[in-house]
């Protein structure tokens, strides 16, 4: 990685493998979007709505598709990914604090850890007994981590995480704030018919986390039931998600805010889930599947592709009519077949 303050865009090309059209000495300090980056910003255009921006664009340099190079006639990174680009280099301006192996007086450690010398922990963490943390890795503030958990080199795990016992953790890992991961998943057996309440049943599994997963910020992972909930390498999971006992995400899979996975589906590499998706448990998607936001997923799917579900917005009068038609679709259908 570079080590300056800012950097001239023959540098971020070396750094990004684009092309430098224009000044390869013009001196970029920091990222900003089309409408509002200067003369010493760099922006980027992945998104075509976003074109007619470039007319009026006070940056110093755009990243771009080289489809859309001539309609810009600054200064230009070209790159076949131009967000893809803009992401290489948003790592070079990144602010996060250095690890310096900082452990504050406040932290309470269990028996028998095993902390790398190089761990920054902040203030009012509690650390179980036989943890494991690896080299590079920052606990935030507030944080709890449980007995038996392992939490791999340069993972960064911000304030009031819960972390829970028998939970293992990759390299590289983003946890957010009041992200909870190895809670109880919500088993319980039905007393006497259903009339006598509940059984509690104990969930006696971890929770496995690959390299290089993201966390967002109050999002759950349970704990399984009896084998693991596993996560695995490169997936993205966004803010408030449930991610349900026993349940499977393959690699490089994203999910978007607000979807619920429930218990033992398994979910294949690749696949993107947008917000607000609802899958129902013990089902398989395999691998490339994208579903599109607000659908409820009820069986499995074997074949990759897009799938969607539920009507869109319409005004209320005419989503109405249509409600009601569909409420009749399954008797007209009868009717005429």
């Amino acid at each position: 990685m570079l080590d300056n303050t800012s950097y001239n865009l023959d540098e971020l090309a070396a750094h990004t493998g684009s092309l430098v059209v224009g000044d390869g000495l013009c001196q970029i300090w920091g990222l900003n979007t089309l409408l509002n980056a200067n003369a010493q910003e760099l922006s980027f255009l992945s998104n075509p709505a976003y074109s007619s921006c470039l007319a009026s664009t006070q940056a110093g340099a755009i990243i771009l598709h080289a489809r859309d190079s001539g309609l810009f006639s600054g200064n230009k990174l070209i790159t076949e990914n131009p967000y893809y680009t803009f992401a290489l280099i948003s790592q070079l301006f990144s602010s996060s604090p250095k690890v310096e192996g900082d452990i504050h007086s406040s932290v309470i450690f269990g028996a028998s850890c095993n902390i790398a010398n190089d761990v920054d922990i902040d203030a009012n963490v509690v650390i179980g007994s036989n943890v494991t943390i690896g080299s590079g890795s920052r606990i935030g503030a507030g944080c709890y981590i449980g007995d038996n958990a392992v939490i791999d080199e340069n993972c960064l795990i911000y304030p009031n995480v819960s972390i829970y016992e028998n939970t293992l953790m990759g390299k590289s890992c983003i946890v957010h704030s009041h992200a909870v991961i190895g809670s109880d998943g919500f088993g319980f057996a039905p007393k006497k018919d259903g009339k006598g309440g509940w059984q509690k049943v104990h969930q006696l599994g971890g929770v496995v986390i690959g390299s290089d997963v993201e966390v967002g910020a109050g999002t759950t992972i349970d704990r399984g039931a009896l084998d693991n909930t596993v996560i695995e390498n490169g997936v993205k999971l966004d803010n408030q998600i449930q991610i349900a006992h026993n349940v499977r995400i393959g690699e490089n899979t994203a999910i978007a805010a607000c979807s619920a996975i429930a218990g033992s589906t398994l979910i294949g590499k690749r696949c993107t889930i947008a917000g607000a998706v609802g899958v129902i448990g013990h089902l398989t998607i395999t691998d490339d599947v994208h579903v599109t936001a607000m659908s409820l997923v009820t069986k499995s799917i074997p074949k990759s592709g897009s799938y969607s579900s539920g009507t869109p917005l319409n005004e209320t009068a005419k989503w109405r009519k249509n409600a009601a038609r569909f409420n009749r679709l399954d008797s007209i259908v009868r009717k005429f077949c």
